[in-house]
């Protein structure tokens, strides 16, 4: 573990740091579910998933370097390749919301991290690849939005982690530099290449090591230790 920076700024990922991708996953299961008996579908549940997880796939897929695409829109599109009628002919955006905030679950040491940081003389924020009000209910559903000082998410700077703007959009929002920052994350090109490559300091949260990792932790309660403001 390397010794910890001067910080003045934490700036934390919210998909596979603070939000757990595997109650993400179940969570589009129990919706593709639900889509399927509710509303004419073009195949059963299983077939309708492989085509759902598809359609979000190539979405993404076709984006244009770091340009940001909005998942809404992925949404979209994967439910009119299921259903045999309009997209407009159901209720699925309140559907898939509700499914969200039932199923959805943090990573609880992240959680336990933010909580214990969130009284220390620095700024909380977050930097996240996520659709603005998506990402929103999300930290509220979690109870962490209140103590998040700044939210910069692809949505608003319209770019997507490496991308440098939305390290500099955060940074400028917190009024601090660089190198008295940290960025946590789970990916290595986005968060910590993209975070080393900005000025950042980085902590990898599942992301595999390499040289921009500063320090990895598998267990975020270490991370207040590691940056010297434990109680």
């Amino acid at each position: 573990m390397s010794e910890s920076p001067d910080v003045e700024a934490v700036f934390w990922d919210i998909g596979g740091v603070i939000l757990r991708m595997a109650s993400v996953r179940a969570a589009h299961r129990e919706f593709v579910d639900r889509l399927c008996a509710e509303y004419p579908a073009a195949a059963d549940s299983d077939a309708a998933l492989e085509r759902w997880r598809n359609v979000l796939g190539t979405y993404f897929g076709e984006r244009e370097g770091t340009a940001f695409r909005p998942a809404h829109e992925g949404y979209r599109r994967a439910v009119d390749e299921i259903l045999t009628v309009s997209p407009e002919e159901t209720e699925w955006e309140s559907l898939f919301r509700k499914i969200r905030t039932e199923q959805v679950e943090p990573n609880s040491d992240a959680i336990t991290a933010i909580e214990a940081l969130a009284d220390a003389p620095l700024h909380q924020g977050v930097i996240s690849d996520v659709d603005d009000d998506e990402g929103k209910e999300l930290l509220r559903t979690f109870e962490v939005w209140d103590a998040m000082d700044s939210y910069t998410t692809s949505e608003a700077v319209g770019r997507t982690k490496p991308d440098p703007a939305m390290f500099e959009t955060a940074l400028g929002k917190a009024g601090v530099e660089p190198a008295q920052s940290v960025m946590i994350g789970d990916r290595y090109e986005h968060d910590m290449d993209g975070g080393t490559r900005a000025g950042l300091w980085t902590v990898a949260y599942g992301a595999e090591d390499g040289p921009a990792v500063d320090v990895a932790l598998d267990d975020l309660r270490k991370l207040p230790d590691w940056l010297g403001v434990s109680k």
